[in-house]
């Protein structure tokens, strides 16, 4: 299906998953804005939602503020820490709710995230719903289920000077993770 302005695209950003992807190959900050340009592609926007997990740090407040001026609406959780220090923060059922109830709304559903636990509702919302599925995520730490699911993989490898932020070369026009 090629791409075309009258189409209603959904975002959803697993913060985290990508704050980890472009640290961990990088060492660098993932330039949200950029990202969400991509996603919609001059379609219709009809809601674009960052997924971050409250780490209580200073520098998270302009983090997400800066998510929201570029038009995301960021949706937030704290850090669990169970007895014995393991700690969990994931937002893998809340995005994928929010999938579902959108869908009803758009044609495109645009996830941003490598995570293979997506595949269950990436085949969901393609065979039941008959959304078209983008994922958007860095190639090297993507499943390998994920991108034979969807419909459509941009891989942010392939482009890291429009992706990625140095943080030798913060601007302060971008947006970068600090989560």
């Amino acid at each position: 299906m090629i791409k075309h302005k009258a189409q209603r695209v959904a975002v959803f950003i697993d913060v985290q998953n990508m704050y980890y992807s472009a640290k961990n190959l990088y060492g660098d900050f993932v330039n949200f804005g950029q990202i969400l340009n991509t996603a919609v592609a001059g379609r219709q926007l009809i809601r674009a939602f960052a997924y971050v997990i409250k780490a209580e740090i200073e520098a998270e407040k302009k983090f997400f503020e800066a998510l929201e001026r570029f038009g995301f609406e960021v949706k937030s959780k704290d850090l669990q820490i169970f007895p014995g220090g393991m700690k969990k923060g994931d937002w893998d059922v809340g995005i994928a709710m929010d999938a579902v109830i959108l869908s009803e709304k758009v044609d495109v559903i645009v996830l941003v995230t490598g995570d293979g636990d997506y595949v269950p509702l990436v085949e969901y919302l393609k065979n039941t719903k008959g959304c078209r599925l983008e994922v958007i995520a860095f190639g090297k730490t993507t499943s390998s289920r994920l991108l034979d699911s969807c419909d459509e993989f941009t891989d942010l490898d392939k482009n890291l000077n429009k992706f990625l932020i140095s943080p030798k070369k913060q601007k302060s026009s971008h947006v970068q993770s600090s989560a």
